[in-house]
């Protein structure tokens, strides 16, 4: 701990001035050791970490390299380690440290930028932007680069802005300190940095066992189950970073096909569909899952899906079609919303007469309210009614409803950003709890025509045009 290292420890900090670098690679890694050694003591983690000022002097001498920089980055591995062995309440106290107490000067930042406005000639102008660009960089980033550069410091980084992450709405402060978290985190996982790779059912069982625990889109059952999902004909894909070898980062799933899929169930359940990998005209993305929070924001998905479909080309020659089966997670709160507000507003005049007709009701928006609210799905009266209204709003949902220029559904929105074109919508393609609880059931599938996503990606990002097949478009009449 900071002021309890005794005469010996530091003599032997005196040394690394003669040392080579594998010979300071070794003595670094003994630093560690001691660190993890000093904060494994019996009686644990030493209470006074979770007081206040003595994080916040902690944190002082790491950044401000007290006793040297070697003595710095010894406190910040003892300082990383008492951070992961921290209550919430105390990681809490270090966060809200980071992003008031070493935030930019703000007096200072003013001073520069008048400094800045006075300057007399190009080299005076010059020297006053570099002083107003180091003004702008708080002093926490020196020790967030330093964890980033310890054993297992980019997990940290990670989970560290997770956490404030879901506690940063309305707190200004925490907001900055997870930006200034992840710019660091976009230079590490730039996509030139990540290695793309196959997870088969011969992979490590620790790694087999994150994917059960990662899959974010269909639960994973079981190990029958995933053994399913890893056979010849149903691939799974990774982006790694070589500081986190263990932890795949985004992964995706797939199944080699020949049509395109409509329903998760039989695509996931039906034995007698398997086929010959190498016989296979589509390829059907069924599942992707970023599996760290932490690196939200961090474009790694769009890069995943158009690597492994450039790799599958060139490994299946005679795959021609690349699509996914895809959730539409804010179709059901959407269409909830609406009908509470807006009655009957929301539907066509044939629909209201039709439910009207068929419930012998006054208030459609209402009636529909009731039947979405029951059991309906398995009764074929409701069903012959609900289909092709839900079907419509489904499609409105997807092609209409934006945030700003953006679709508002987040699925559609990544795909399309992509460069894929709305192909089609599929009735009660995932009848799970999760799927209905969603998207009453309806799932998309978005097709990656090769030729066309430079073309789709242009429209949609620069004039907000979202290309859907006539299939989809069909659906609004």
């Amino acid at each position: 701990m900071v002021d309890m290292y005794d005469e010996e420890h530091e003599k032997s900090f005196d040394i690394f001035d003669r040392l080579s670098r594998g010979e300071f690679r070794k003595a670094w890694d003994g630093i560690i050791g001691m660190a993890r050694k000093t904060l494994s003591r019996r009686e644990g983690l030493d209470p006074r970490y979770e007081q206040r000022e003595y994080l916040k002097n902690l944190i002082h001498e790491c950044i401000y390299a007290k006793g040297g920089d070697v003595s710095a980055r010894t406190r910040t591995v003892e300082l990383g380690t008492a951070y992961l062995n921290l209550t919430k309440k105390g990681q809490d106290m270090f966060h809200e440290i980071l992003a008031n107490d070493f935030d930019i000067d703000r007096q200072e930042l003013a001073d520069k930028v008048k400094t800045l406005e006075n300057t007399q000639n190009q080299q005076e102008s010059i020297h006053a932007e570099i002083d107003l660009k180091s003004s702008l960089t708080p002093p926490r980033i020196i020790l967030l680069k330093q964890f980033s550069s310890l054993p297992n410091g980019l997990k940290l980084l990670i989970d560290m802005r997770a956490a404030i992450l879901a506690k940063c709405k309305g707190n200004p402060g925490l907001y900055k300190l997870s930006f200034d978290i992840k710019e660091i985190l976009a230079a590490w996982f730039d996509i030139g940095l990540l290695d793309l790779q196959e997870i088969t059912w011969n992979s490590p069982a620790a790694l087999l066992e994150k994917l059960i625990e990662y899959e974010a889109v269909h639960e994973i059952r079981s190990w029958d189950d995933l053994r399913a999902r890893l056979d010849s004909d149903r691939l799974c894909y990774a982006f790694f970073h070589n500081k986190m070898i263990s932890e795949p980062l985004i992964f995706v799933e797939v199944a080699l096909v020949n049509k395109l899929s409509d329903n998760i169930q039989d695509l996931l359940n039906k034995e007698d569909d398997r086929i010959d990998p190498r016989h296979a005209n589509t390829a059907i993305f069924y599942s992707i899952s970023n599996t760290q929070p932490g690196l939200a924001g961090i474009s790694l998905g769009n890069f995943l899906i158009k690597t492994v479909v450039q790799k599958l080309s060139n490994e299946f020659g005679e795959l021609k079609q690349f699509a996914t089966l895809s959730p539409v997670p804010g179709f059901r709160k959407w269409l909830d919303q609406k009908l509470s507000v807006t009655e009957n507003s929301l539907m066509l005049p044939r629909e209201i007469e039709k439910i009207k007709d068929k419930y012998g009701c006054e208030d459609a928006g209402d009636q529909l309210q009731k039947t979405l609210a029951s059991d309906w799905y398995d009764d074929h009266e409701a069903v012959e009614v609900v289909k092709p209204i839900l079907t419509r709003l489904c499609a409105h949902y997807l092609l209409e409803e934006r945030k700003e220029q953006r679709a508002l559904d987040p699925v559609t929105h990544f795909h399309l950003t992509n460069g894929a074109m709305l192909e089609r919508v599929n009735w009660l393609a995932d009848v799970s709890e999760n799927g209905k609880k969603l998207s009453y059931g309806f799932m998309v599938n978005y097709h990656y025509k090769l030729n066309d996503i430079d073309r789709n990606h242009e429209e949609y990002v620069t004039r907000a045009n979202i290309i859907a097949s006539r299939s989809v478009k069909n659906h609004l009449k």
